[in-house]
């Protein structure tokens, strides 16, 4: 095994020999599928549809799926590392993976029946893109003061109202989704449901265009009395504000993965590139005031991973991650920002162009403060397990 180079592999300490094989594995895929469908997927504003046939094929959109379900059997580990590497090339690319494992195959899994598992995460893991709607246009973070309603008819429910800003809207073929089924009671009526695409009243709307993550489909769902069965319940009914909560604290981490895969790969190119770039007769990597600011992005990226690795080793092995996920999420996307801002000043001029990686990378971070909860809302969840 080599050591560790600028390119910030992960300390051989940290991985089993298998998650090794797995992180090398997906790294020489990213490298060579993902990199050079980076710009057209970025100009196209979608992801392409070779790409997401191979990750199915890899076993990438099941990985913590038991074998049974056509799943790998997996951890939440090799979900960061999936997420991670491919990351270092695209985030667009990365966030496909993240939300069919982290946060449609993990509710699924976790809460489904046997019926709605059977009939379900095989399809997850084969060929079908999943989906996770909370958020409205009235409740982002206040995100249990939906007003989606879900009304028992006969045997089944009637799902009425908007979802917003869904990452794989578009292309998703299963949604999971949370409805109110009895708005006096609060976030305590919330119930979690499976909707497919072709159910009545579903329908998909507009389409964002974004400052970042531009491959990735961020869309507004309609639910104009959409039906669901009773079956397609997702636990408990009343009980869907602890999925959500328990997804959410999975999802995470994915989103830790996805920030310190950013700067990792912001921080590679903006390495090689003053290695190369020429200035007052010598290359600006001589500059010691250029090596500091390596080093400090360096030293920030490293602490943001091992943060990611320790949450998702804890999730691994059942213990409640509700502080450590926020702390990684929140750390994670801060680091990203500021290494990616760096690195983007190092390219100077050439950085705030599109012949270059660094403007994209740039605006590939500022998501990680904002989806899965804000970093004021990770500030709000570690300061109570704090003081409980």
């Amino acid at each position: 095994m080599t050591t560790d180079t600028a390119t910030a592999r992960p300390p051989l300490t940290l991985l089993s020999e298998d998650e090794l094989a797995f992180r090398d594995a997906v790294a020489g895929f990213a490298a060579e599928e993902v990199k050079p469908r980076v710009m057209q997927m970025e100009r196209a504003g979608r992801i392409d549809a070779t790409l997401v046939r191979q990750y199915f094929d890899m076993g990438l959109m099941g990985i913590e799926v038991p074998e049974q379900y056509g799943g790998a059997g997996g951890s939440l580990m090799m979900v960061t590392l999936a997420v991670e590497e491919i990351s270092k090339h695209d985030a667009a690319a990365a966030i496909v993976v993240d939300v069919q494992n982290t946060l449609v195959n993990y509710p699924i899994a976790r809460y489904g029946s046997d019926a709605l598992k059977a009939k379900y995460l095989p399809r997850l893991t084969s060929d079908t893109i999943g989906a996770y709607a909370l958020s409205e246009p009235g409740s982002g973070s206040d995100a249990f003061g939906m007003a989606t309603r879900a009304v028992k008819q006969g045997g089944d429910w009637v799902l009425t109202g908007r979802k917003m800003w869904i990452t794989n809207g578009a292309e998703a073929g299963i949604y999971v989704v949370f409805a109110n089924t009895d708005p006096a009671a609060g976030y305590k009526g919330i119930t979690a449901f499976v909707v497919e695409r072709e159910f009545t009243g579903f329908s998909v709307g507009k389409k964002e265009d974004k400052l970042g993550i531009r491959a990735s489909s961020t869309t507004e769902l309609i639910l104009d009395g959409v039906v669901v069965p009773a079956e397609n319940v997702l636990g408990p009914v009343g009980q869907g504000y602890k999925v959500a909560i328990e997804t959410l604290n999975e999802g995470r981490i994915g989103i830790g993965a996805q920030m310190i895969g950013v700067s990792q790969g912001a921080l590679a190119a903006a390495t090689a590139y003053v290695k190369e770039r020429q200035q007052f007769g010598k290359a600006l990597a001589e500059f010691q005031g250029i090596q500091f600011q390596l080093a400090q992005a360096r030293t920030e990226t490293e602490a943001a991973r091992l943060m990611v690795y320790n949450a998702a080793r804890l999730k691994d092995a059942g213990h409640d991650i509700s502080m450590e996920g926020a702390m990684s999420k929140l750390f994670s996307s801060q680091v990203a920002e500021r290494v990616t801002s760096i690195s983007l000043e190092l390219f100077g001029g050439y950085g705030y162009t599109t012949d270059y990686p660094a403007e994209k990378f740039y605006r590939d971070a500022k998501i990680g403060a904002i989806y899965e909860g804000t970093s004021n809302m990770q500030l709000n969840t570690i300061a109570k397990g704090m003081l409980r």
